[in-house]
């Protein structure tokens, strides 16, 4: 029996545009360029926590339904992820081979051979002092793998009876996801007087960049699709909740170094982002104004955008191929374009034709 696709989410994929141009800007811009928006510019590293949620959530969407039932073949879910998503990370190692003189001036010998050994199979992100090796935003893949493995088991968990059991469940994800910030937050094992987006400490390493800390974020996305299921997604609710997403958000960052960075760096506001991917998964105006056609364009490079962005930077500047063209005057906006056209060519020219070429190769419907 053919499976039918679930509906596109076109808003949600509208906002990971915004959301991968916000963590290019979190690294390659002054913050204060942007004016009102400077708090969510300055807090651009929220995005990979949105995107770890909104990944949780996407997979649920199109397959828990198949996991309750019992009909989801796990080695051909876990070989469609494959597909999709090595072909572009092996290529973010490859335009990054020059990172390998500066990893190794930061590692001992010991530690810059494990994270040449690590990084190519996405198991860096288990050692804090090499989770960014090689190319800084990577550490993610090396989380949302973990992730993917767990996924089949956690999506066939069955949906609770009661309406009521979706907050009971949601609830309790958010309050673990609190626990290793909390934590930092109570002991201060790095010793800092005051942590910020530049602090960088053993202990923090591991809070911001390996897996297990942002897994109750993975696993709220799963738990909210079943309540994304229960909910009228025609109703005044959704652009309710979206309006208290983002107003919620935007208020908590500007209070800025009055909310401790461990706790906001992703399980503060675990809530918000599923009020907001609640809102864009519904019909609504706000949801409408997210499915622009533009936003959605480059929002389905989002992926590429975000993993090739930091090594295509330095490889942009270090070519000097600006000057020569005389076009160092417009940066660094400029270059920002450059990446966004990048990432939509890296989309159709390596993505997709490589995913559909490893399908038919290992039989992948």
């Amino acid at each position: 029996m053919e499976v039918q696709k679930p509906a596109r989410l076109d808003a949600l994929t509208g906002l990971r545009c915004f959301a991968a141009l916000n963590i290019v800007f979190f690294h390659f811009s002054n913050p204060d360029w942007f004016g009102p928006f400077a708090p969510v510019v300055n807090a651009g590293y929220l995005s990979v926590s949105f995107f770890i949620m909104l990944s949780g959530f996407v997979l649920a969407y199109n397959y828990a339904g198949r996991a309750r039932a019992g009909t989801l073949n796990k080695m051909r879910f876990w070989e469609a992820r494959f597909t999709r998503l090595y072909p572009v990370y092996l290529l973010s190692l490859l335009i990054g081979w020059k990172m390998f003189s500066a990893e190794r001036a930061a590692h001992s010998p010991a530690m810059f051979w494990t994270g040449v050994a690590l990084t190519p199979v996405l198991l860096q992100g288990w050692i804090p002092e090499i989770a960014t090796f090689w190319n800084t935003p990577a550490w993610t893949m090396s989380a949302e793998v973990s992730y993917y493995l767990l996924f089949p088991w956690v999506a066939a968990l069955p949906r609770p009876a009661r309406f009521s059991g979706h907050f009971w469940r949601l609830a309790a994800l958010w309050a673990i996801g609190l626990i290793p910030g909390t934590l930092y937050v109570i002991f201060n094992p790095d010793g800092f007087q005051m942590v910020d987006r530049f602090s960088s400490g053993p202990w923090l390493q591991a809070l911001k960049f390996t897996p297990l800390p942002h897994l109750p974020s993975f696993l709220f996305g799963v738990m909210l699709a079943g309540l994304d299921e229960v909910i009228d997604r025609k109703g005044i609710l959704r652009f309710v909740l979206g309006v208290v997403g983002f107003v919620g958000i935007y208020g908590i960052l500007v209070m800025g170094s009055r909310v401790p960075f461990a706790l906001i760096h992703d399980g503060l506001l675990m809530p918000l982002f599923g009020c907001i991917i609640l809102a864009l998964s519904g019909h609504n105006p706000m949801a409408k104004l997210f499915s622009f056609r533009g936003f959605v364009f480059v929002g389905e490079s989002s992926y590429c955008l975000y993993l090739m962005h930091f090594n295509l930077w330095n490889w942009l500047h270090e070519s000097g191929i600006l000057p020569r063209l005389g076009l160092s005057r417009f940066d660094p906006w400029i270059s920002y374009a450059v990446l966004v056209l990048l990432g939509l060519l890296t989309l159709h020219v390596v993505e997709k034709p490589a995913q559909k070429l490893l399908r038919r190769w290992m039989g992948v419907a």
